[in-house]
């Protein structure tokens, strides 16, 4: 039996695209008034649903997690608004939610790829240099089109952050991963690891707390995107402090680059570097603070159109996923205010539709 929602108020196709007009008829997106009456009318400001662009459906405090706690973390998710899941690694093989249609998108990374004993125990396939290349292939075959290498970590013998892989490896990484038809993307939280992925011709990077003024040109001229995950680096005070006794310079460091965060981020923004929203939910940060996420990229200095953008149409296109446009899949949110002025209306959403489907 078809099923059809109308959709009554402002429609945000983009930033700054807005029109009247819309329905979902049996699941689709269409801008065309149907000839049967509406079963359902949502009244509100309507968005697509929100992507979390780096997220961890899957993973828990300690590595791997159960199938049911893995669709209660997508649940979670969904039920913040965010509709659409670029998944940053998970040791859970998460195929099976994929096929579940009342929970969120999966793009799906596959596990981790860490130098051997320098990543979290339980998280990531851990390589020596020599086996990275094999690594990412194997990963690159396993996931959805993107590969997550971890980029430095702490060097207990150097007692602070260090690269983890060496350059001509990381450039070799790379090329294999592109050459299975993957993305890579990385996780860097210092200074000098951003040159050595730039170098490699990576995708995107991760947290990316160590920009500096010379990075960010090529970050704009390759095309590189970040995603901070602001929510996540607020933690650095507290791994410090823990830090602190046994790795004094490590803790220095992390403090440092926590209280550069909104600073490093807004400078990004002004230079034209592609930003995304992430909330690297799944081991210390819970699901569902995509919202926040959004807030804290405001509060770091972007307009709250640009942080929604980040988290929406922006993010939509480059993951390549239906946007508002006629046929497309009926993932949107309703919102009582306009949410480009008002970020904390997705606090409190009036409807959140997945698949043509009213689940919240």
């Amino acid at each position: 039996m078809t099923c059809i929602i109308e959709f009554s108020g402002p429609i945000l196709a983009g930033p700054t695209t807005e029109h009247r007009g819309l329905w979902s008829v049996d699941g689709r997106l269409s801008l065309h008034r149907p000839a049967a009456a509406p079963d359902l009318v949502l009244h509100g400001w309507v968005i697509p649903g929100l992507v979390d662009a780096h997220c961890h459906i899957g993973l828990g405090p300690g590595g791997d997690v159960t199938g049911q706690q893995a669709e209660e973390q997508a649940r979670t998710d969904r039920d913040a608004g965010t509709l659409l899941v670029r998944d940053a690694g998970a040791v859970h093989d998460t195929r099976w939610l994929q096929h579940r249609p009342e929970l969120p998108r999966i793009i799906r990374s596959g596990r981790h790829i860490a130098r051997t004993r320098r990543y979290l125990r339980g998280f990531a396939v851990e390589v020596e240099p020599d086996g990275l290349v094999e690594a990412v292939r194997k990963q690159a075959r396993a996931g959805d089109g993107w590969v997550k290498l971890v980029g430095d970590w702490i060097d207990r013998d150097a007692g602070d952050l260090a690269v983890s892989f060496p350059a001509g490896t990381l450039k070799d990484a790379v090329a294999a991963a592109h050459d299975e038809g993957a993305r890579v993307t990385a996780h860097c939280f210092a200074e000098d690891t951003l040159d050595d992925m730039l170098d490699a011709g990576i995708d995107c990077v991760e947290h990316a707390t160590g920009l500096l003024p010379r990075h960010l040109p090529r970050f704009v001229e390759q095309g590189v995107p970040i995603v901070p995950t602001l929510i996540n680096i607020a933690t650095f005070p507290d791994i410090a402090a823990q830090a602190e006794g046994k790795f004094p310079r490590y803790a220095a460091h992390m403090r440092s680059l926590w209280e550069r965060r909104a600073e490093r981020v807004l400078a990004a923004f002004e230079a034209g570097v592609t930003i995304y929203a992430g909330t690297d939910a799944g081991s210390v940060i819970q699901h569902g603070r995509i919202v926040d996420e959004l807030q804290a990229l405001h509060a770091a200095g972007l307009p709250a159109g640009a942080a929604l953008d980040a988290g929406a149409w922006a993010a939509r296109e480059w993951l390549g996923a239906d946007g508002i446009t006629d046929g497309a899949s009926a993932d949107v949110l309703v919102c009582a205010e306009d949410p480009r002025r008002n970020l904390a209306t997705l606090q409190e959403l009036k409807g959140i539709v997945l698949r043509g489907e009213l689940v919240r």
